[in-house]
């Protein structure tokens, strides 16, 4: 023992050894951190716009400043003359199909050759040494106009004259499901508007392309859907697709399709023309003219009810503008038709649905397409059947909710666990927040904030529901199937899965399936690309399910590699091992070894594929099985209105889920935090003004986020876990209902506060002004 030891014991000063370091999260049901979180914290993790090659060039886009004009000549020679030009590319360069678009419909070009028919529709590409000039190149390139009359309102599109040689409807759903002549007590009616939001990713678009010695290219994107992307492209670019290969790159947020060909497509044009590498880095004004949005929608409800306040009847008209190509309006289309009546018992419903095309910017996937708009409505409707009545607004809904058994308007059985009424009660039952204190140092609980406020005195309280129901995975036919690979050496394991990481946690999911399949602690994830086999985009949970399970499979058939050579030994079957805390053990416990051991020296490998059941189209009656299974939420929102401005402070957001099986409890708390945070803009903020046609203010200026002093306190009061029987583990997608609901309820709770309808989201100050001021 060393002096200062010594005389350190005499006096008793001796410090306690250091605890042992907390264990790390393993396995499913663990807080697992993601394995990329310290380098996103730091700013070391590489995005597209990170990205850099040797000879690189830059890319620049002239897009159209008119929603609707008839394209006379376009002139690139001065353009080509600049100094550092490289390369400018029109329509007449694309040498492949020059349509393409998402949703099995080829109806866009490439660029505009004779109607541009939106504002920032991509008429030419430049390649230039330098990024400014490359903007100057795309200045310089003479586009003579015939502008024309825009067609802006989705209502007379169906009378216009064709936007597009596909026509003007793009698709219809009539949907008959019991008696037409059926009546009830009470009849409620309304109209509601729902606005364009932008999905408004943290990073703007961004991407690099490089050329092949074999004549091809590769793409380096942030794409969401790589080999959808890379099949698109290659056609376009008159390749095979094994010519074009797409690696995703690091995904700047993802509450939408990430990248718009309109991004991707010029790039690979250019690098295979200029046989250089060339990167485009969108503005953010190019970012929010480039990529779809959400469908603005126009609804008219009819709502029948008994006396009791039971639904007997629901008729609804939905028209969705979808701008001026298709893209996933179909599929949009048929979530709102199909979930118009909502998370309830409706035992006959007519709702009529349009897709049609606008001058409009495209609209396109962004989450909870479809089933958020009809949410907003039929809740609004729930409300005013509540209040003719007399009756409480969440007594109404708990005579009326879906379970598990009941048949939806489509005619399809809901066979998932659905325990809506738990949830609402649930979320009824939570104790309500108190009020505010009329005091200066609280001024700021106060809606509009400090110094913005109006009097204490003209403020009132409300409080209201929503529930919302979306599917998850495609429908109607979807052919929804991914492959992984697991392998395992050197006590490694490493997962091979094209899904791609967008923040709703694939990643650290693939790793905690493998760590309990398999017990090892050191798994990693690869980068994906389309070198490996497809996964599908990554939307509506769809990665949860199938390429989780397609990783819990391949896990499963190395745990059955490793495990058979122990169980032949000692004359048993692999069912009667199992892995635990990095030990295999026997049921009898003759048999006791480490994961470890049981690995040295061998190298184990399996692929494997996971599809789900298969689903139908909707028929001509809006009927068939036509979803894999649903998720539901309710949210009961608690607001603050200044009747007198119609300023909104949204006080508390109480939310119960039905999640299946919580996987990770840090990432799913997170994930439900942020689709109530995204709702609470959509119901106040988030509207991208387009005034005949042209975007306006094309900025997150302009353009309203939420921010963290515009987030509630968000309390969730009930995870339901019952498992659904036909989901790997399980589980449920639970980013895309909590979007749903919550615009529904703070909407539900200004209604309640001021007595006013409010039938438009987002909610204008006006609408929120109660009657009689």
């Amino acid at each position: 023992m060393s002096n200062d030891a010594a005389t350190a014991e005499a006096e008793g000063t001796v410090e306690a050894a250091p605890a042992a370091p907390e264990p790390i999260p393993h396995g499913l049901g663990a807080s697992l951190p993601p394995a990329d979180a310290r380098a996103k914290t730091e700013g070391t993790f590489p995005y597209a716009a990170d990205l850099w090659a040797e000879g690189l060039l830059w890319a620049a886009v002239l897009r159209s400043p008119h929603p609707h004009a008839r394209i006379v000549s376009i002139d690139t020679t001065h353009a080509r003359e600049m100094p550092g030009v490289r390369a400018v590319v029109t329509h007449e360069d694309v040498p492949g199909t020059p349509l393409h678009g998402r949703g099995g419909r080829a109806d866009r070009p490439v660029f505009a050759s004779e109607v541009v028919r939106h504002h920032g529709e991509p008429l030419a590409a430049v390649a230039a040494d330098h990024p400014d000039t490359a903007r100057m190149a795309a200045a310089a390139v003479i586009v003579e106009y015939e502008v024309l009359d825009p067609v802006t309102d989705p209502e007379q599109a169906f009378e216009a004259e064709p936007l597009h040689p596909d026509g003007n409807l793009i698709r219809h759903i009539p949907l008959r499901h019991g008696d037409p002549e059926a009546a009830g007590d009470v009849v409620v009616e309304g109209l509601y508007r729902i606005g364009r939001q932008d999905p408004a990713p943290i990073g703007a678009e961004a991407g690099l392309a490089v050329p092949r010695p074999d004549g091809g290219v590769e793409l380096y994107l942030a794409s969401t859907d790589p080999h959808g992307d890379r099949d698109i492209a290659a056609a376009c670019y008159g390749l095979a697709p094994e010519q074009v290969k797409i690696v995703v790159t690091g995904v700047p947020g993802a509450t939408a399709d990430r990248e718009d060909q309109g991004f991707q497509l010029p790039l690979g044009l250019l690098a295979l023309k200029t046989g250089c590498p060339v990167k485009l880095t969108a503005t953010r004004e190019e970012s929010f003219l480039g990529h779809t949005h959400r469908h603005p929608t126009l609804l008219r409800y009819r709502h029948h009810a008994d006396a009791e306040g039971r639904i007997v009847k629901v008729e609804a008209q939905i028209l969705l503008d979808a701008g001026a190509y298709a893209d996933t309006s179909s599929d949009a289309l048929a979530a709102a038709v199909a979930f118009a009546c909502g998370p309830y018992v409706v035992p006959n419903a007519f709702i009529e649905g349009w897709a049609v095309r606008t001058n409009n910017p495209p609209s396109g996937h962004v989450r909870g397409e479809g089933a958020m708009q009809v949410c907003a409505a039929y809740e609004a409707q729930m409300d005013k059947v509540a209040r003719k009545l007399g009756l409480d607004p969440a007594e109404v809904r708990l005579r009326n909710v879906l379970a598990t058994g009941d048949v939806l308007p489509t005619g399809q059985t809901v066979t998932c666990p659905a325990p809506v009424a738990e949830l609402l009660q649930a979320v009824r039952d939570f104790p309500l927040p108190a009020l505010p204190k009329d005091t200066p140092e609280d001024e700021w609980l106060l809606p509009g904030g400090p110094e913005g406020a109006g009097e204490p005195g003209a403020v009132r309280r409300g409080v209201g529901y929503g529930i919302g129901m979306v599917h998850m995975l495609g429908a109607e036919g979807a052919d929804e199937v991914s492959t992984a690979t697991v392998k395992v050496q050197g006590g490694v394991a490493t997962v091979l899965c094209a899904a791609v990481e967008t923040g709703q946690g694939f990643t650290t999911l693939a790793r905690q399936i493998v760590q309990e399949t398999l017990g090892v602690d050191e798994v990693q994830v690869a980068p994906v690309d389309t070198d490996q086999p497809p996964a599908g985009a990554g939307c509506r949970g769809r990665h949860t399910w199938v390429s989780g399970g397609a990783v819990e499979r391949a896990a499963k058939m190395v745990r059955t590699q490793l495990l058979q050579p122990l169980a032949h030994q000692f004359g048993m079957s692999t069912e009667l091992l199992q892995i635990a805390d990095g030990k295999i053990t026997s049921y009898d416990g003759v048999l006791s070894t480490t994961v470890a051991e049981a690995l040295d020296g061998k190298e184990l490998w399996a692929t494997a594929q996971c599809r789900p059941h298969p689903t139908e189209p909707l028929d001509e009656a809006g009927q068939g099985d036509a979803f894999v299974g649903m998720a539901f939420c309710a949210i009961r929102a608690v607001v603050d209105v200044d009747i007198e401005i119609g300023s909104v402070r949204v006080v508390e957001l109480a939310v119960a889920q039905d999640v299946g099986r919580v996987l990770n409890p840090a990432q799913l708390t997170a994930r439900i935090e942020a689709g109530v945070t995204q709702g609470v803009g959509i119901a106040l903020t988030e509207n991208l003004r387009t005034p005949r046609g042209l975007i306006r203010h094309p900025d997150l200026t302009g353009y309203a986020l939420p921010t963290a002093l515009d987030a509630p306190d968000i309390r969730i009061v009930k995870l339901v876990e019952e498992r659904d029987v036909v989901a790997p583990f399980g589980a449920k997608a639970v980013s895309a209902v909590p979007v749903v609901a919550s615009p529904a309820a703070v909407a539900s709770a200004v209604r309640a506060a001021t007595g006013r309808p409010v039938n438009r989201l987002p909610i204008r100050p006006q609408a929120a002004v109660a009657t009689g001021n």
